[in-house]
């Protein structure tokens, strides 16, 4: 198997450092091939804008959408993006691995999935989902965070990580075509001891260990939504998003 480590922490000595170096050598031990972009120290360009293609296909208003179809289907996607595409396709199972920033990635790994996940050539019309351009591969999220575990239950101070989740786990991945793996989660790793970091770690080597066999988060299939894009009535919401509740703040 491929794997394409994608790592998102601006200090090669922190936690995160620790956990790609087991990620690499436990993935290597396991005699997968493991490629790693580290895009702090790559100094990747995470601004998304009109040097993301070599020609213009509207030279008046950029349209980001626009511009990623048209250069994906002509072969005018700027090189580092087309560099990054490639590395993209040829793995079969993606780890973005992060610290929990303002509920959401660092800025460098939004600007890297603005960029690199680009229309037309990891998406695309019809190509979505079920049928995703991405369909057979995997992908999983590891995660670091400030704050205990308990603050990320679905009655915790910090609100329900499932849900807060939801944006990586379907907005990119899922439609995509990803089968999407549960998340691994290091939670208030600045404020445990060295033993509990030691755990974690073990942990996370013991995950990565079997990853093949990891059981796929949930998603809807197309054929659960009706004419209206929502869920059938017969249909029981199963996923952190969907429900039928009320809307709490609107």
């Amino acid at each position: 198997m491929r794997v394409l480590l994608v790592v998102a922490h601006p200090e090669p000595q922190s936690f995160n450092g620790a956990m790609r170096d087991v990620a690499v050598a436990t993935l290597a031990s396991a005699g997968h091939a493991v490629d790693v972009h580290d895009l702090y120290a790559s100094a990747f360009n995470p601004v998304a804008g009109p040097g993301d293609v070599t020609q213009r296909a509207d030279p008046q208003k950029f349209d980001l959408g626009r511009e990623q179809f048209h250069a994906s289907a002509n072969g005018l996607l700027a090189g580092d993006i087309r560099t990054e595409i490639e590395r993209l396709r040829a793995a079969d199972l993606l780890i973005l691995q992060f610290p929990l920033w303002w509920y959401s990635v660092p800025a460098i790994l939004k600007g890297w999935i603005d960029r690199v996940f680009a229309y037309g050539s990891i998406y695309a019309p019809g190509k979505t989902w079920d049928n995703g351009m991405m369909r057979g591969k995997r992908a999983m999220l590891a995660i670091t965070t400030s704050a205990p575990a308990e603050t990320f239950l679905p009655d915790g101070k910090n609100g329900d990580l499932e849900r807060m989740l939801w944006p990586l786990h379907a907005g990119v991945f899922g439609v995509c075509g990803y089968q999407v793996l549960p998340p691994f989660v290091a939670h208030a790793v600045a404020y445990i001891t060295p033993e509990a970091r030691a755990r974690i770690l073990a942990d996370y080597a013991g995950r990565l260990r079997g990853v093949l066999e990891d059981k796929p988060l949930y998603f809807h299939p197309l054929e659960d939504y009706g004419p209206d894009r929502r869920l059938r009535p017969d249909v029981e919401p199963r996923t952190p998003a969907q429900h039928r509740g009320p809307r709490r703040h609107w």
